[in-house]
């Protein structure tokens, strides 16, 4: 009996070992962005990066795009009442190196602001 006892919790010590190791390799693997062959994924590269500041009922928002390919940027603003209106800003193209400016406001409070992107033409 004395056997048994010792023989399972060595086996629940080796599973807790190799389940803490699996998980510590696969983090380590997500962690380290794949490293590709250049010019492979340069013409995948897309997308400006935008930030976004709230100040009271006006959002101002900037998108740079370091990449070759022109992206198509649009704001969109949900306000937080059900009377106030939520927009959808006209489409802005943000061409290679450039920087855009998008403005917009509620009546009131703004619940959330987000970007959409589209590949646009060269």
């Amino acid at each position: 009996m004395r056997l048994s006892r010792s023989l399972a919790s060595v086996t629940a010590a080796v599973c807790l070992v190799m389940s803490m190791s699996s998980e510590a390799m696969s983090d380590e693997a997500t962690s380290h962005p794949r490293v590709e062959a250049p010019g492979a994924a340069a013409s995948e590269l897309f997308g400006a990066s935008c930030r976004s500041r709230v100040t009271g009922s006006h959002v101002t928002t900037y998108c740079h795009n370091p990449y070759p390919r022109t992206d198509g940027v649009r704001l969109h603003i949900e306000c937080d009442r059900w009377w106030d209106l939520d927009t959808d800003g006209a489409e802005v193209g943000v061409g290679p190196a450039q920087t855009v400016r998008l403005t917009g406001r509620c009546w009131k409070e703004v619940r959330s602001v987000w970007v959409s992107h589209r590949k646009l033409a060269r």
